[in-house]
């Protein structure tokens, strides 16, 4: 039998890329795996070390490990949902026919480019632009870029209504878990302000020394000390560091806005628009949390829409044109 030249250096380079690309894989998990373990680990510090062994009265364990566990139960919902929902796609009509795709790929100019682009968009549900007024459009993807959406160099594909790509879950935010990563981040810092509150007393006891005091100390010796020192202390660290992007994340949903639309305004027909998409803070809120208030604070799907059709806040040439479109019909 002949042999191919060739044959083996190709079966070794493909096999090289499935080994990198196994391998870069596994590493993007490093962080969530951090996290986890650094849950895991509060979990013992706080209901063995603190609950079990140090804290002496009975109605206060079962306060404290009551609402402990309906904390932790959220927050770890809201976590695995942040990471395991699917980003989504882009809807097949924004992909261009294999004949648009042709003609674009053979167009001499950027005017015909766009010309054809136009043509093909206009059923599209589209009011962003580039910088420059043209059709956004995915190269990689092959398709017109639905409203708001981005193409993530990690995750390899175009992302609907991306806010960015989160490596402490994995995933991108966006607009199938954009509600999910809020609700995250706030039992995230309700859980480490409850840990930090219920463990305060115990943390200044071990801190000053006072192995005779009368202070309530349990059976708070040895190691259980120091888990209960490090608890109290990551507890604060992540408080700190939650509460800013917590409350930073509130922000951009009153005002309708992504991360990345907050460092660069969506572009419209009319030129860039920071608050292009801003419909009133309820509106926004709805659009983020859905219409029923009793699922707002439960990691379930309820946002509004298909991530590719967004309402849009009139601009000053909007509503030129529909006061002149009155006038001219109540001629």
């Amino acid at each position: 039998m002949m042999a191919i030249p060739g044959s083996r250096s190709s079966s070794t380079t493909s096999t090289n890329k499935g080994t990198c690309s196994v391998c870069i894989k596994a590493v993007k998990w490093v962080p969530v795996l951090f996290i986890l373990s650094i849950v895991v680990w509060s979990y013992y510090a706080f209901v063995v070390q603190l609950c079990i062994i140090t804290i002496e009265s009975t109605i206060q364990k079962v306060i404290y490990l009551v609402v402990y566990h309906l904390l932790f139960f959220m927050f770890i919902w809201a976590y695995f949902q942040t990471i395991f929902t699917n980003i989504g796609q882009v809807p097949s009509q924004f992909k261009l026919p294999e004949g648009e795709l042709e003609r674009l790929t053979h167009a001499e100019t950027e005017e015909m480019q766009n010309a054809i682009l136009e043509r093909f968009s206009q059923n599209l549900p589209n009011r962003n632009r580039t910088i420059n007024g043209n059709v956004r459009y995915c190269e990689k993807c092959k398709h017109v870029k639905p409203d708001r959406s981005h193409h993530c160099s990690v995750c390899g594909e175009c992302v609907l209504k991306m806010d960015h790509h989160c490596p402490w879950v994995n995933n991108c935010v966006c607009f199938t878990n954009y509600k999910f990563f809020i609700l995250f981040l706030g039992y995230a810092l309700l859980y480490c302000l409850f840990i930090s509150m219920t463990s305060v007393q115990y943390f200044i006891t071990f801190w000053r020394g006072h192995r005779h005091s009368t202070e309530p100390l349990g059976g708070l010796e040895g190691m259980g000390r120091f888990h209960i020192l490090f608890l109290f202390f990551v507890a604060v660290m992540f408080a700190i560091s939650l509460a800013s992007l917590f409350f930073y994340h509130i922000y951009l949903v009153s005002v309708n806005r992504t991360t990345l639309e907050a460092f660069r305004s969506p572009v419209f027909y009319h030129g860039p628009d920071r608050d292009g998409f801003n419909l009133g803070r309820r509106k926004n809120f709805m659009q983020v949390f859905g219409e029923n208030p009793k699922l707002w604070l439960v990691p379930v799907f309820t946002t509004l829409g298909d991530g590719t059709a967004f309402d849009k806040r009139p601009s000053t040439e909007d509503m030129e044109e529909l006061l002149y479109e009155i006038n001219y019909e109540d001629e």
